[in-house]
C-alpha cells in the first residue's frame, strides 16, 4: 500500500457522522476534527446554543460540513426526528459516535455522603445517560447502518470501566456496562446483519471537564490530591488533551481499522498498564 492509498483511508469525504454529545470537550473536538477531514458532521446535543461555540473553529477552506441538531439520548423521540434530519440532509449515516455521557455530584460519595445515602434518582440518572444513553442511539442510529449493510459506532467507555475509581459507584459501573454492551452489539451487528457493520470504543483516561475539575483540580488550578495520586499513577505524568483521542477515533471510524470490531482501545497515558510499582 503506497502513501496516497493510505491517505486516502483517512478521507472523509462525503461521510455523514453523528456525534451524541457532540456539544461536549471531548465530543466537539472530534467534531472539529471529521469536519477537517471532510466529513458531514451532524452535532447532536440538548444544549444547541453550546454547540453553537464550534462553529468558528470550521475554516471556510474545510471541505466538510457540521449541522447543529437537537438530540436528548434519553428520549426517544428526539433521536428519531434528528434520524430524519440527517436523512433529509444527507441521504444516509455512515458512523455514530456515542459520545453522551457524565457523572452527577449526588450519584458520588464524599465526607458528608456515604454510599449507603446516596440518592436512587442520582444514582438511575448517571445509569440511564451513560448506558441507556449509549443504547438508545444505537437503536435509532444503528438501524441505518443496518438497512444499509455497512457503517461504524463508536462507544465512549471510560477507564472506570477497566479499573472503577472510589466515589464514582454508578459512573464507574455504567461505563462497564458501555463496554460490555460494545463487545455484544460488534457480534450482532456483524453476525445479524453485515461483516462490514464494525462497533468499537475509546476509553479515555483522565481528561479535565467542567464535571471533574474539583475533584482533579483546586481552585487555582494546582492539583488536588485525587488529581496528584492519578497522576503519581500515570506514565505519561498528565492529563489528556481533547486532541489526544483524535488518531484512535479516526482510525476507528476509517477503513484503515476494517478487521477490528469489538475492542475497547484505553487512551490514558499508561494509566491502565501500572501496577503502582
Amino acid at each position: 500500500m503506497n502513501l496516497q492509498e493510505l491517505t486516502t483511508l483517512y478521507n472523509f469525504k462525503d461521510r455523514t457522522i453523528a456525534i451524541t454529545g457532540g456539544a461536549g470537550v471531548l465530543g466537539g473536538e472530534m467534531a472539529c476534527a471529521l469536519v477537517g477531514c471532510g466529513a458531514n458532521v451532524v452535532i447532536l446535543d440538548r444544549d444547541t446554543a453550546l454547540a453553537q461555540r464550534l462553529v468558528h473553529r470550521f475554516e471556510p477552506t474545510t471541505t466538510g460540513r457540521a449541522i447543529i441538531v437537537y438530540g436528548d439520548v434519553l428520549k426517544r423521540e428526539t433521536l428519531e426526528q434528528a434520524r430524519d434530519v440527517i436523512l433529509h440532509e444527507f441521504g444516509r449515516l455512515d458512523g455514530l459516535i456515542n459520545g453522551a455521557g457524565g457523572n452527577k455530584p449526588d450519584a458520588t460519595t464524599a465526607p458528608d455522603r456515604s454510599f449507603f445515602d446516596l440518592p436512587e434518582e442520582a444514582l438511575r440518572f448517571v445509569f440511564d445517560l451513560n448506558l441507556m444513553g449509549t443504547i438508545m442511539p444505537s437503536q435509532i442510529f444503528g438501524r441505518l447502518l443496518a438497512q444499509q449493510g455497512e457503517g461504524v459506532i463508536l462507544n465512549v467507555s471510560s477507564m472506570n470501566a477497566f479499573r472503577p475509581l472510589t466515589r464514582i459507584a454508578a459512573y464507574s459501573a455504567a461505563k462497564a456496562g458501555v463496554s460490555n454492551f460494545t463487545q455484544w452489539l460488534a457480534v450482532h451487528m456483524a453476525q445479524e446483519y453485515s461483516p462490514r457493520i464494525r462497533v468499537n470504543a475509546i476509553a479515555p483516561g483522565f481528561f479535565i471537564g467542567q464535571q471533574n475539575r474539583r475533584l482533579l483540580l483546586t481552585e487555582d488550578d494546582s492539583l488536588t490530591l485525587r488529581g496528584q495520586a492519578i497522576i503519581a499513577h500515570t506514565p505519561l505524568g498528565r492529563f489528556g488533551n481533547p486532541e489526544d483521542l483524535l488518531g484512535a477515533v479516526l482510525w476507528l471510524l476509517s477503513p484503515a481499522s476494517a478487521f477490528v470490531t469489538g475492542v475497547v482501545i484505553p487512551i490514558d497515558g499508561g494509566f491502565s498498564a501500572y501496577s503502582g510499582v
